[in-house]
């Protein structure tokens, strides 16, 4: 019997965690969309982060790490939902050419039709890796 795949996000099993969303499943909340968009950048996935942003502040190209960076972990601080808008505070943890780094991002994301969508995000300065 084969051991499951641990999701990239810290779920337990990507079949049952990111893998269902990534293949078109609607996240259910703002936070689980967040830690689907993490998963999918370890994927270097451009097409769903491209789907998963919202359309008044995606940028063009959507552009995703290279092969050069490594996704080491992801860590929710705290996700709050307020009717059709939601924040998701995470820190991301990477190495780019094997230098460790972090991102701590305050996320706003906003529900459209059913749909979560990033819409931007904030840095908190008392986090920032020089």
């Amino acid at each position: 019997m084969t051991k499951p795949a641990p999701c990239p996000c810290g779920g337990a099993d990507y079949a049952t965690c990111c893998g269902p969303i990534l293949a078109g499943t609607p996240a259910a909340s703002a936070e689980q969309l967040m830690r689907s968009r993490y998963t999918a950048y370890t994927r270097n996935d451009e097409a769903y982060i491209a789907a998963t942003w919202a359309k008044s502040t995606r940028p063009a190209p959507v552009a995703v790490s290279d092969d050069s960076t490594k996704w080491l972990g992801l860590e929710i601080r705290h996700s709050s939902t307020d009717g059709e808008s939601a924040i998701v505070e995470f820190i991301a943890r990477y190495k780019i050419n094997g230098r460790a780094q972090r991102l701590h991002e305050v996320s706003r994301f906003v529900r459209e039709q059913g749909c979560w969508f990033y819409v931007d995000g904030s840095f908190p300065e008392s986090t920032r890796t020089p």
